[in-house]
């Protein structure tokens, strides 16, 4: 009878077996998912090399790309062969199984269940570790580069003579090596034990000898190559001596060898060198001995002496030897690291100015003269009046100002610069379209003086409006690439994008020929799975011409094309050559320098400023460094992206060691043209980084660094509650000695854990000066008054606490600017901007100005010394805090009474002046309230500067009126 329950031959059977029609559909699928799968890992890689070729840098992909391919495969077949070897061979030495003991029996199931697939877990192992290995070594391409291209620092070290190079690109490299050699070692080590002990070469339980002879032999010669890469490791750790980190109570961070070092660890590293070169051949000589008696004993001699020679004895010298004396033991070390650091940091030049605090000048007329050519000072603070721009400039919802303006030069002066770059989230209506297609960039640099503001305290612009016009050339003023400009934008295709709005809405299609193009299938398939957006594969708004712009901001540019620069926090906009340029200040840096002390650059470089602020804040490759340089000064095109790198500093041997590697990606500095060369200047971040470093480094006698008698901190902002350091400022300015003003950075210090002043530093900051990069500091040797010692003054001045009250009952905030530091006949001289913003105005004016001239030399009841002012203007100020009227300016149809042959204008005349200059000042005002309706800030600034000048005009005219007794 059949079989009619549906057994094995049943009808059920054939139910439960797939159809060849839905094997092949499954075998589909699966191949279409891998396929799939395939695709999204290779779209990164594709869409990767398609930026790089589209902003001329593909050199820097293929060299990286290749150098890691390099690394993973030598160093991955390496580790692979070296376990891969030891397991067959721990295998091929293995026993006859003749004896059988409970412990061989028990593991006879997994050898026979092992049997079939030996081949395949040995490949499999292989190839795993092989992963691994391969993988950890391909992070190493940088070490690998820096060794195979290191260019000679012409320096050597003070302890072997050997040159810096040794320690900056070979010495990591080696480590690298010796660790590698180490790991594989270990993991030979071990699957050689796993595989013997599997196959009865090593026992535990069973009687008899606990090891064959083979796997003897085996294992010594695995445990010789250990204890030889231990020898070496001893030998290369007397170099690293030269750069170790340890801490020392006088000085806190130190690098470099001390006196316990050069006399005890020194000499214990070089006999561990002998012992465990001597323990490596023991353990090699167990292929003819076949024990282990000597070699164990060797072992043990070597731990015994490192604990002891390395460990203990070190610990006798330092407690015994240095301890009593430590300053007298220490000085030669401390003279070395001085040394070594001050040259590490550029700053071996840098020698400290005495400079007494006390006024040279006695006449308070001199000192008034004085101030006015000391320094332009910068009344517009560009971390406050960002909202000013904002709401003066901003003109559209969808455009923006960053938090923090820049400081720059154009025609010779001092000008707040911003870009009204894109706001994503100020589009009126956002949808895919609007957000990549339609709303992609933004328009125009605004700029203003530094040094003044109008009467109504707001800036007085020099470029603006929609579109921009002003004291600059036409120039291309759309800008798409930006600080704040981090999303994707499709352009030049056939969706048009929105230009500006102004009397009517403009549009435009992108010309320039950044970016990738979207014109096959595949770049857009691949963009689609890049950025996890599908429509990018089938939208209508994508067609011929259609270009993805992405990598937008400055730092994020130039960081891809040179991975291997550290960049500048602040990437400031210069308009140059018609065309907007973001110039960026990047750095090279090394590890490696002996004797000379890391700092960190995220600690180091933050300030009031950068905290909270991640578009301030400095991109480093490695954060823990000895060796900074300016190497590289960098461009990034706003309208079309083009990046182009400058060599600036010619002589660094870390940027000639990366030139090697990457030739042609860095200029040379005779490309940068003139009228970019004279908006380069000296970088906050390599400044804040020498400022730290010499709150200590200044002092260069060993006795005195040791004893921190002379230690400085950079202060505190004193105008933030926040406990933040303050930020180095831009400021045109003289110091000591100097005839006219510079472009400089300043920063203040005071002695550690007090509040006054303990010196002053500036660099000339401009890059067509011949003393560009030049560091001046002057140590002040008298009591003067610090920063936070001033603002405590400023606020307890009775009408500061006037204008508090009021701006307070008026629902004003007070914000205090930049408190500015010039140095002024021997004494100091503060400024300080005051800002308040009331409830109902969107952005904060300058209504006052505080100046304080601080004297350590002040007679009793000299009121010029060491005085604070709170005014309503700085000139103003100026002669109240030294006592004295507004200087006159002569003109040819009004001379001067001290001019010699004239008199003083009759004071009828000086009446007519007054009336005159009033009726100008009226005619301004109201020329100004017509341009504000109507929206025109070229007139509305044209208007504002004649009510200034008109303003003055009548100031003199009531102070010449008042002397001749005219005036009431």
């Amino acid at each position: 009878m059949p079989d009619r329950g549906g057994g094995p031959s049943g009808p059920r059977m054939r139910v439960g077996r797939p159809s060849r029609r839905a094997r092949t559909l499954l075998m589909t699928l699966g191949v279409l998912a891998v396929l799939a799968m395939a695709f999204v890992m290779f779209a990164g890689f594709w869409t990767d090399w398609l930026w790089y070729r589209s902003v001329h840098y593909s050199s820097v992909f293929t060299t990286t790309l290749w150098t890691k391919i390099g690394l993973f495969a030598v160093f991955g077949l390496l580790m692979g062969l070296a376990v891969g070897f030891n397991i067959w061979l721990a295998h091929r030495l293995r026993p006859p199984l003749s004896a059988m003991s409970l412990e061989q029996q028990s593991l006879d199931r997994y050898r026979m269940g092992l049997a079939p697939f030996k081949k395949w877990v040995l490949l499999a192992v292989t190839a795993l570790v092989a992963l691994i290995a391969g993988a950890s070594a391909s992070g190493q391409w940088r070490t690998w580069l820096m060794w195979i291209n290191g260019v000679k620092f012409g320096q050597k070290d003070p302890q072997f003579g050997l040159d810096v190079s040794f320690y900056a690109f070979d010495l990591p490299w080696y480590r690298f090596l010796l660790a590698f050699g180490f790991a594989a070692a270990v993991l030979s080590l071990i699957a050689a034990a796993l595989t013997h002990y599997l196959y009865g070469g090593l026992r535990v339980t069973s009687p008899g000898a606990r090891a064959t002879a083979a796997a003897t032999g085996h294992l010594s010669v695995l445990l010789g190559v250990f204890v030889s890469l231990k020898a070496v490791a001893y030998w290369l750790d007397r170099y690293g001596l030269a750069v170790k980190s340890s801490d020392f109570k006088a000085t806190g961070n130190w690098t470099g060898l001390r006196y316990v070092d050069a006399n005890a660890y020194l000499p214990a590293k070089t006999i561990l060198f002998c012992i465990a070169a001597i323990c490596a051949v023991l353990f090699f000589a167990t292929l003819w001995r076949r024990t282990w008696q000597l070699p164990v004993i060797g072992f043990g001699l070597m731990v015994l002496s490192a604990v002891l020679i390395g460990g203990l004895y070190p610990a006798i010298v330092q407690k015994f030897q240095v301890q009593p004396n430590e300053q007298a033991k220490e000085a030669p070390y401390i003279r070395k690291n001085i040394d070594a650091t001050r040259k590490a940091y550029a700053i071996d030049g840098t020698k400290p100015e005495n400079y007494s605090g006390k006024s040279t000048v006695k006449n308070r007329d001199q000192l008034r003269t004085d101030a006015d050519t000391a320094a332009s000072y910068r009344l517009l603070d560009p971390n406050i009046v960002s909202p000013t721009f904002q709401q003066l400039e901003q003109k559209r919802k969808y455009y923006q100002f960053p938090t923090t303006l820049d400081v720059d030069r154009y025609q010779g002066k001092d000008t707040v610069i911003g870009l009204r770059e894109l706001n994503i989230r100020g589009i009126p209506k956002r949808n895919w379209i609007n957000d990549h297609f339609t709303y992609t960039h933004g328009y125009g640099a605004i700029m203003a003086t530094g040094t003044q503001t109008d009467a109504n305290g707001s800036p007085v612009f020099t470029e603006s409006g929609l579109p921009t016009t002003g004291q600059l050339p036409k120039y291309e003023q759309r800008i798409y690439y930006g600080e704040k400009t981090d999303q994707y934008s499709i352009v030049g295709g056939p969706q048009r994008e929105l230009d500006y709005e102004e009397n009517g809405e403009k549009t435009t299609s992108y010309t320039g020929k950044s970016g990738v193009s979207l014109s096959s299938a595949f770049n857009r398939a691949a963009y689609a799975v890049a950025f996890s957006e599908p429509q990018i594969l089938y939208s209508g708004a994508i067609g011929d011409g259609s270009r993805i712009l992405y990598n937008r901001t400055p730092k994020e540019r130039v960081e891809a094309v040179a991975p291997w620069l550290t960049i500048d926090g602040d990437a400031y906009p210069a308009v140059v050559g018609g065309r907007i340029q973001w110039i960026v200040d990047a750095y090279t840096t090394t590890n490696g320098y002996p004797y000379a002390s890391r700092t960190t650059l995220g600690d180091t470089t933050a300030d009031s400023l950068t905290v909270g602020n991640q578009q301030r804040t400095v991109v480093a490759q490695q954060n823990q460094v000895n060796y900074i340089r300016n190497s590289v000064k960098a461009t990034v095109d706003a309208f079309d992206g083009t990046v182009k790198l400058y060599q600036w500093d010619t002589q660094d041997p870390v940027l000639k060691t990366w030139m090697k590697a990457f030739p042609d990606t860095v200029q040379p500095k005779s490309a940068i043209k003139g009228d970019l060369l004279e908006h380069l200047r000296y970088p906050q971040d390599m400044f804040k980084v020498q400022r730290e470093l010499l709150t200590r480094y200044h002092v260069t006698d060993p006795a005195q660094f040791y004893s921190g008698s002379d230690a400085w901190q950079v202060p505190d902002d004193p105008t933030n509650k926040d406990g933040n350091a303050v930020p180095p400022y831009y400021l045109s300015m003289k110091m000591p000695g100097d005839t006219a003003q510079r472009f400089s950075l300043t920063t203040t210090f005071t002695p550690n854990g007090r509040p006054n002043l303990g010196g002053f530093m500036a660099v000339d900051a401009d890059a067509t000066s011949k003393e560009y990069g030049r560091l001046r500091l002057l140590r002040v040797t008298q009591d003067v008054p610090g920063p936070a010692q001033v603002q405590s003054k400023l606020n307890g001045l009775p009408s500061v606490a006037q204008f508090v009250r009021d701006m307070k009952g008026a629902d004003s905030d007070i914000q205090y600017g930049n408190l500015l530091t010039v140095p002024l006949d021997g004494g100091f001289l503060y400024v300080e901007p005051v800002y308040a913003q009331g409830r109902n105005a969107l952005y904060p004016l300058l209504k006052k100005v505080a100046v304080s001239y601080v004297d350590a030399d002040q007679p009793a009841g000299d009121t010029t010394k060491d005085t604070t002012v709170f005014e309503d203007n700085l000139t103003t100020a100026l002669n109240a805090v030294f006592g004295v009227e507004a200087p006159t300016q002569p003109t040819p149809e009004q001379p001067t009474p001290d001019q010699p042959g004239t008199t003083p204008p009759p004071p009828a005349s000086n009446d007519a002046a007054l009336k005159q200059a009033i009726a100008d000042a009226q005619k301004a005002y109201d020329a100004g309230e017509a341009a504000l309706q109507k929206g025109d800030w070229t007139a509305y600034g044209k208007a504002q500067e004649e009510l200034q000048a008109a303003l003055q005009k009548a100031a003199e005219a009531g102070a010449k009126l008042k002397s001749s007794g005219a005036g009431g």
